[in-house]
């Protein structure tokens, strides 16, 4: 075996799931080698540097994720340095995401990440790679909600529920950044735990049952203009109450698909629902948003997520594990 094949077989590997696994019990994580990939024409290759784990990331390797294929290397998220492909990206920092990466294309739980030209994205100056390749899917989460229903500005009152989460926490950012007053509800006494460039009223759901009119007596009465709702089914009935007339509600996820729907308040309040998801946004959609926040990332009014672990490629299993046990860590590999 030559030298360059030794290389390849030790130190360049993907993660690959070749089936569907009832459990995370079952499931089988192959570290494969990966020897380093062409670039196809318009294509780049992108040496990976750190990769998030992501829930979604953990779930579509039990295969609740219908559009997933057989077999694959997981992981939607990515930062790294691209080694092959168009000459004035050779060597430069990358960052990315995508609802395709890891889904229905080979993704980043892996040494070499292949990508269309177009989906290439200078990482933000002034951020680790850890970093970087943590922020992915949460921001471009947040963000798309918030264009899809109008970007939030100074003068607005923007509600966020299930705050203390990873998209909440993204969403809380942007709101911020834009100057509008954010309210966050979380299940937890104490100030908001994230960051934002702003002041940040918090309201504990666990000891105001009505949400709704919590939100309404700190805004006058008024309500929020957009409501971003992280949780779905459970805080459903709040947000509606939350709602100023004419205002948006955003929804990424929900625990029961069924909720009681009023029409007459619905559209007396001139309400407009918005439904995200981000797996219908590919490479090149999700990295042009995270584009759209650089800026924010370099100046600091956004701040990437405190990376709290990290693990190679052979943990794999460990990083799973922690992510689907329901963690708030913001973990990586580093293939």
């Amino acid at each position: 075996m030559s030298t360059a094949a030794m290389h390849t077989s030790h130190n360049s590997r993907a993660l690959r799931v070749n089936e569907k696994a009832a459990n995370l019990d079952a499931l089988q994580l192959e570290a494969a080698p990966q020897p380093e990939p062409t670039a196809p024409t318009g294509h780049a290759v992108v040496q990976v540097a750190a990769a998030a784990v992501n829930p979604s990331d953990v779930k579509a390797t039990l295969g609740l994720m219908p559009q997933a294929v057989w077999p694959r290397t997981p992981g939607r998220d990515f930062a790294g340095t691209v080694v092959s492909g168009p000459a004035e990206w050779i060597g430069r920092e990358v960052y990315g995401s995508g609802g395709d990466i890891g889904i229905t294309r080979d993704g980043s739980h892996a040494r070499y990440l292949v990508l269309p030209e177009a989906a290439l994205r200078a990482k933000p100056q002034g951020i680790s790679m850890d970093e970087a390749g943590a922020v992915g899917v949460p921001f471009v989460t947040a963000y798309e909600g918030f264009r899809r229903s109008g970007m939030p500005q100074a003068g607005q009152t923007v509600l966020v529920l299930g705050a203390n989460g990873k998209v909440g926490q993204a969403a809380v950012q942007l709101a911020s950044q834009a100057g509008a007053r954010v309210i966050a509800v979380q299940r937890r006494a104490g100030p908001f735990e994230g960051f934002a460039c702003g002041p940040v009223d918090v309201i504990d759901a666990r000891h105001h049952a009505d949400v709704g009119a919590q939100v309404r007596e700190l805004t006058g009465g008024r309500g929020a203009n957009i409501v971003y709702n992280t949780v779905g089914s459970a805080y459903f009935e709040a947000a509606n109450k939350a709602m100023a007339k004419g205002a948006t509600q955003i929804f990424i996820a929900t625990h029961e698909r069924a909720v009681p729907f009023d029409i007459f308040a619905f559209y007396r309040g001139m309400h407009t629902f918005v439904g995200i998801d981000s797996l219908a946004m590919d490479c090149v959609a999700s990295t042009a948003q995270l584009d759209a926040m650089r800026e924010g990332f370099e100046r600091g009014t956004l701040k990437p997520f405190p990376v709290a672990r990290h693990f190679r490629l052979d943990e794999a299993m460990d990083a799973y594990r922690l992510v689907l046990s329901g963690s708030t860590d913001r973990v990586v590999l580093r293939p």
